[in-house]
């Protein structure tokens, strides 16, 4: 019986499909035509997608791997972005 599944709120399948369904939320709220409770529904269905997609580019940036050579070999050093110093 696959009814079950439509019924199931899907987590975030892609950070780029997240985004662009994050992108529809924020246009959707600034037309200004919803009632109340669709905006706030819409509101908070979009603070969902963005921390979603906060915590997915968190996770890509801790996998980046910055490859520096040292002398005859190549060496895999964790990338940190100027603001998180070791």
């Amino acid at each position: 019986m696959s009814g079950k599944s439509e019924a199931d709120p899907k987590p975030v399948q892609n950070f780029e499909a997240g985004l662009n369904e994050l992108e529809a939320v924020v246009k959707e709220l600034e037309s200004g035509d919803l009632p109340l409770e669709q905006s706030l529904a819409l509101f908070e269905k979009g603070v969902a997608l963005s921390e979603a997609c906060r915590k997915q580019l968190e996770e890509a940036e801790s996998r980046v791997e910055i490859l520096l050579r040292k002398g005859d070999r190549v060496q895999p050093e964790p990338f940190r972005p100027d603001n998180q110093q070791p």
